[in-house]
């Protein structure tokens, strides 16, 4: 890999990715980037989590899919594509819907958890289950042109409730499926998660207690600590 050749990672780095496991929830806009990056790059075992079904709707911005593939569970499809991607990796199916009754028994065997849901009822399930199983959370959301990415719960840096003690009422809430998202950017927001999965397994996270929101519009940044 091209990546061992870079002085930060080597081979030892190489090493360390191949021995975590990260658990990914949702294969969906999010979801579809990060997991075929984090496999591509070799984590060594990734947990895919999510209980839909494609959707033709999904497919501009779900890229694992096609519309060959449209009322198959993306569980199974994503299995089958990613591990032709990288056959030297292991994938785990949980082919469930994620709430509090499953969250903490799901995600317990996991270094590292990436939540690419698409509801804010889930992220706070997440978050909470993260806490008390303390493992870090790499966090993402977008709409329209716009995404949000932060990294929480790392070595007892803060987590989602600090920042949204309560979540919202979902009326309150604008969604992808209301509003719209352009297909690129959840491409470059999952990208950039999987980025951050990284660091944080490399021991280097560069957005601890720090809330970045992007405007792929302008290209800009801008990071909220918090």
């Amino acid at each position: 890999m091209k990546q061992v050749m870079l002085d930060d990672i080597g081979i030892n780095g190489q090493i360390k990715l191949k021995q975590a496991k990260v658990a990914v929830i949702g294969a969906g806009g999010l979801g579809c980037p990060i997991l075929q990056y984090l496999t591509a790059m070799g984590i060594g075992t990734i947990g895919l989590i999510d209980f839909d079904t494609v959707d033709e709707s999904n497919l501009h911005r779900q890229v694992l899919y096609t519309s060959e593939n449209v009322g198959q569970k993306k569980v199974e499809v994503a299995f089958q594509k990613l591990s032709q991607q990288n056959p030297f990796i292991s994938l785990i199916k949980h082919n469930v819907l994620l709430d509090e009754s499953n969250a903490t028994e799901l995600l317990k065997n996991y270094d590292i958890v990436v939540d690419g849901c698409d509801n804010f009822a889930t992220r706070y399930v997440v978050n909470d289950a993260c806490v008390t199983l303390n493992k870090p959370l790499i966090y993402g959301s977008i709409l329209a042109y716009q995404g949000q990415l932060a990294v929480f719960n790392y070595i007892g840096s803060k987590n989602l409730r600090d920042i949204f003690p309560e979540a919202p009422n979902a009326e309150d809430v604008p969604s992808c499926s209301e509003n719209g998202v352009l297909g690129i950017v959840p491409g470059i927001v999952g990208s950039m998660m999987a980025q951050e999965t990284v660091s944080v397994i490399l021991e280097r996270p560069g957005l601890v207690n720090t809330l970045a929101i992007i405007d792929t519009l302008s290209y800009s940044v801008t990071k909220l600590a918090y």
